[in-house]
């Protein structure tokens, strides 16, 4: 029992804890959290499984990093039990009995002579050091009064401060990684959405996207309304790093899009024998838009990719939802026979104009391609985020005063010797020395009287 008392309370154990949470935050930084696996399939490639399996994708909530915490919190609570009952008889326990001889060693000490009784020279010793703010408590033996005489006794557990603010913080980590939640809503303006694990509805007011002159994504900007039971009760605009929180939940600006299954498309259609002939028409993706022309009666857009790209096995994939080069799969028809079926290029009209089944008079321009923007929201609901507040706040008080408010202690014995009262006290401070020891010695000037 005594080896794994000791076993808990060593600093080498802290040391190596707090290094091996570190680099696994580190890693959990490093490495995005909760995101699908098709997202780290496309990162990280055959790499992708031994982050899964190693939990390095959901790190803050793994068995093995919250064993990391464990060990941690358990060896802070070890550490802190073992210290505490030394200090606190420190900072409050009783004068000790001690005598003169013992003080003569200190480094800081002083010598005075009072007119008896051995009583009234204790008072006055005690007052003294009492209008100096000390807390003083005697004991007499005899002829000899000890006086024990402290101030600033909190100082003492400033680190024990510290150690119950990082287990306040390390029990805020538990219950974020037992208990959070996140989850991805997207939103069109006007929809409303389910919160998963919350008794309220989020629905989208508004979204825009605010732009630098360069043309790159400087903010978005989603207004969301909270609707419970049916009735409006609070609107926001959220952005990056202004979030907006209810009934702990907070719901973050993560990212935005299009809604491109329901886009609208703007086409012309021309004959590549007559350089006259040109029909504008308006289509919605998947919808038949008729066309008033020699030979052709409808044409579709049945399939838009924003960002072409082929993939493995041939197949046409988005390299992104950016429409970064944007093409649509259209079909012309003549009746009820097709006479084109092709990709249409926005930035290459001249490119994919073939047609499987020969050679079509007919040629397609993709003019325009409208389509509905939606906002990504997360809802994150982390139940530790007030430990971790608490803690913080702790360990700030702490350090407070482990460095700002040193205690400071002076011992004082006097006896009675030849019809006078022979005193000597001696002083300690941990720490600001130099301002303790002007301190002790006006003291010490104050009890001096001639005999």
């Amino acid at each position: 029992m005594r080896s794994v008392w000791k076993f808990f309370s060593s600093v080498k154990l802290a040391i190596v804890l707090i290094i091996l949470i570190t680099l696994a935050s580190v890693l959990g930084t490093l490495i995005p959290q909760g995101r699908p696996a098709a997202d780290y399939a496309a990162r990280y490639g055959g790499l992708a499984g031994l982050l899964t399996t190693l939990q390095l994708t959901r790190l803050y909530s793994s068995v093995w990093y919250l064993a990391l915490l464990l060990l941690f919190a358990l060896n802070l609570a070890v550490c802190t039990v073992v210290r505490f009952g030394p200090k606190w008889r420190r900072a409050f326990g009783p004068a000790a009995a001690v005598d003169a001889k013992a003080l003569e060693a200190a480094k800081l000490k002083g010598h005075f002579r009072l007119a008896p009784p051995l009583a009234a020279a204790a008072d006055a010793t005690a007052a003294a050091l009492r209008s100096a703010r000390y807390r003083v408590t005697a004991a007499a033996d005899g002829g000899r009064t000890v006086l024990r005489a402290r101030k600033r006794r909190l100082g003492h557990f400033g680190s024990d401060v510290v150690h119950l603010g990082l287990l306040v913080i390390l029990a805020g980590g538990f219950a974020s990684g037992l208990g959070g939640r996140r989850a991805e809503i997207g939103l069109l303006e006007g929809e409303t959405a389910d919160v998963p694990g919350a008794s309220f509805r989020v629905r989208l007011d508004k979204f825009e996207t605010e732009y630098y002159p360069k043309g790159g994504v400087k903010d978005w900007k989603s207004t969301v309304t909270v609707v419970e039971d049916g009735a409006d009760v609070l609107t926001r605009v959220v952005e990056v790093n202004h979030p907006l929180a209810h009934r702990g939940v907070s719901f973050y600006q993560m990212s935005y899009g299009w809604d491109w299954q329901r886009s609208t498309f703007d086409l012309e259609v021309r004959r590549k024998d007559d350089a006259s002939f040109s029909r504008a028409l308006s289509a919605r993706l998947g919808q038949r838009a008729a066309v008033d022309a020699p030979g052709l009666t409808a044409v579709s857009v049945r399939q838009f990719v924003p960002d072409f790209v082929i993939g493995e096995g041939g197949r046409v994939v988005s390299r992104s939802q950016e429409p970064r080069n944007p093409a649509a799969y259209i079909e012309a028809w003549k009746g009820e026979e097709r006479v084109f079926g092709g990709w249409v290029f926005a930035k290459f009209p001249d490119f994919g104009q073939g047609h499987p089944g020969g050679e079509s008079p007919f040629a397609f321009v993709l003019k325009s391609y409208r389509a509905a923007p939606y906002s990504v929201l997360e809802a994150a609901k982390d139940p530790g985020v007030g430990l971790i507040w608490a803690g913080c706040l702790l360990v700030v008080a702490g350090l407070f005063l482990a460095f700002y408010w040193p205690p400071r202690d002076i011992t004082a014995v006097l006896e009675e010797s030849q019809g006078r009262i022979e005193a000597v006290a001696a002083g300690h401070a941990a720490k600001a020395k130099d301002a303790f020891a002007a301190e002790f010695d006006a003291l010490i000037e104050r009890l001096r009287r001639p005999t």
